[in-house]
């Protein structure tokens, strides 16, 4: 052992710098060992979808035009969003108390068993097991979100339309950082009395500029709550042949600016 130790190159190598380089080199391959294992892909946080059904007496469900649209976006919806284990897609209804009024909560229970080290063969087994597994879950959903469509609201209370009370439901849905998604299936006429609210039934904008004054002067009330980035799009009951009379194009620049003083959100119509 002594004549190994005594060796020049043995002398060399375990001289000071070469044990600092060889000390660099160690920790270099330990960082790398290391960040693999924290850069491992990190599933992405759950998808939390908002629908917001309006049970007032302007929106008409029972009108085929209507009835099939609303099936075909809500169909869409389950389709595109709930994908993955933890997306929950949550259902209010719009009418005077809209944000006490949560209609029906549904998460994906669907879990996709570990795929590493899988082969080929047993990586196909795992992801058709999941996708017949979640398919179930979306028709099971499917109908019951449909059932929720069609449920008519014959109280007093579909004589209001408190969109601006979805505010603070969206901000909530956002707290855990979750990726939101709200769809407003309404006319977006908002429609409660009082004298710091709007009725769009009986004053309703009569240019975009009164719109996007109206819009600036109502953030003062609801910028409070931080509702983050959701995607926003309002799933209109108006045919293309509608009159400006009937689906006033006004409302609609009405809620884009105020989505857009909340948090720079962009709404998109269908």
């Amino acid at each position: 052992m002594d004549h190994l130790v005594n060796h020049p190159f043995f002398r060399k190598l375990m001289s000071p710098v070469n044990l600092l380089v060889l000390s660099i080199a160690f920790t270099a391959l330990v960082s790398c060992g290391g960040d693999k294992d924290a850069t491992r892909a990190v599933p992405d946080p759950p998808l939390h979808t908002l629908v917001f059904l309006d049970k007032t007496q302007s929106v008409r469900v029972d009108k085929k035009y209507v009835n099939d649209k609303y099936r075909q976006a809500l169909t869409d919806i389950i389709e595109n969003n709930m994908k993955n284990k933890g997306d929950k897609l949550e259902v209010y209804f719009i009418h005077e108390n809209t944000s006490k009024a949560r209609a029906l909560s549904l998460t994906v229970r669907s879990e996709k068993d570990e795929l590493e080290g899988a082969n080929a063969t047993d990586r196909e087994g795992i992801e058709t097991a999941f996708q017949l597994a979640l398919q179930k879950e979306k028709s099971i959903y499917l109908r019951q979100l449909l059932a929720k469509l069609n449920q008519q609201n014959t109280g007093s209370s579909n004589l209001s339309t408190d969109i601006w009370a979805s505010i603070p439901v969206i901000a909530k849905a956002g707290e855990n950082g979750s990726e939101v998604k709200v769809y407003y299936f309404s006319d977006m006429v908002e429609s409660v009395k009082g004298a710091d609210r709007r009725d769009f039934h009986t004053n309703p904008p009569r240019d975009d500029a009164e719109a996007e004054a109206d819009a600036k002067e109502d953030i003062k009330k609801l910028n409070r709550y931080a509702i983050g980035s959701p995607q926003v799009t309002i799933v209109s009951p108006f045919e293309p042949t509608a009159s400006t009379k009937e689906n006033n194009p006004h409302v609609t620049r009405y809620w884009q600016t105020l989505f857009q003083e909340l948090g720079g959100v962009s709404v998109e119509e269908l």
